[in-house]
């Protein structure tokens, strides 16, 4: 019998059709488009449904609601498919792979976001390639995890940053190696992966959206602007941070206003802007202000991912102590525990 994967198409340029305004989702259009590509009629090739969202949508807006959606959709579907695809514009992808990690618990089964640069109605087009390999993924290798594939590379979803506006390699995941890549064969590097869930049947953790935000430090930022950013009804915060963890020691006012929010309960968490890496932030005495001022360290976290954790911790109704605690254990394999 051939495997099955049921398909979630949440929008994007994979589906998008050409109007007079530029490139536009169209109900019902991609499917259309894929019941003229031979390919996915072959017996090596799983059988697939699509359910197609309404309102489609670019992924621009794609919000924690619709995270939980798609959460409830997969678990919804869980046992009666061999696997899953998600297929999501790339801007916000990266999020979205970061947050279902969260949300679906004892996952067993691939789920595999994908989408494209071009889309599938254009001659020369990325989406072809992606749909296909995804699909032959997510119904035949056993990878208990979300994953984005994209490009020829199968990428731990919580680990994913989008690094190209234009490329077909859009996605890269800095700080840990690829499970899997796609060439002649694919190969998955079944020592990256995860290990089985429990026995426990798979359930959806809800996410309540609370009042979590990011900031990017820039040279010259005031103090002003981050005690707008951090003011009430604020839980949580990524702090975009210098290098390994650093932050303008020099300017008091601004140390105040960080520690006048995380002495009232605000978990400013601190990630770096760097592309590869990790905080540490006692290496300098510039990250050391920011420890003191209750900030804690992200570790080699990307900012979705912090972002992403933050959102499922505070819905899971956690005090700030237990978030910040939990924020420095490795719950998905979203981070590399520090070294004792």
């Amino acid at each position: 019998m051939r495997k099955r994967v049921y398909i979630v198409y949440t929008g994007g340029t994979i589906g998008m059709n050409k109007t007079p305004d530029g490139y536009a989702p169209a109900p019902g259009f991609l499917a259309g488009q894929m019941v003229y590509m031979p390919e996915l009629r072959d017996s090596l090739l799983p059988e697939y449904i699509i359910h197609e969202y309404a309102p489609l949508l670019d992924s621009a807006n794609i919000s924690p609601h619709d995270w939980l959606n798609i959460a409830n959709d997969i678990a919804a579907h869980h046992d009666d498919f061999d696997g899953f695809v998600v297929l999501h514009g790339t801007d916000t992808m990266a999020y979205t792979a970061s947050a279902l990690p969260f949300l679906l618990q004892e996952l067993k089964k691939p789920v595999i976001l994908t989408g494209s640069q071009i889309p599938l109605c254009e001659i020369r087009n990325d989406a072809r390639e992606n749909l296909i390999t995804s699909l032959i993924i997510a119904a035949n290798y056993g990878i208990p995890e979300v994953c984005i594939y994209f490009g020829g590379k199968l990428l731990r979803g919580c680990r994913s940053v989008k690094v190209h506006a234009n490329g077909f390699q859009a996605f890269a995941s800095p700080n840990y190696p690829p499970l899997g890549t796609a060439g002649i064969h694919i190969d998955i590097n079944w020592n990256l992966v995860l290990p089985p869930p429990t026995a426990e049947p798979l359930a959806v953790r809800p996410m309540t959206e609370p009042v979590v935000g990011a900031l990017r430090l820039f040279p010259g930022i005031s103090a002003a602007v981050l005690k707008n950013v951090l003011q009430p009804p604020l839980k949580g915060l990524v702090l975009e941070t210098f290098g390994v963890g650093n932050g303008p020691d020099t300017n008091q006012q601004f140390l105040d206003v960080l520690k006048e929010a995380t002495d009232r309960g605000v978990v400013v968490v601190a990630t770096t802007q760097c592309l590869l890496g990790s905080v540490g932030l006692g290496e300098y005495k510039t990250g050391s202000s920011l420890a003191k001022a209750g900030v804690i360290s992200g570790h080699d976290m990307t900012a979705e991912a912090a972002l992403a954790k933050l959102f499922y911790l505070f819905s899971a109704n956690l005090d700030p102590v237990d978030v910040k605690n939990q924020i420095l254990h490795n719950l998905r394999g979203e981070l590399t525990p520090p070294k004792p």
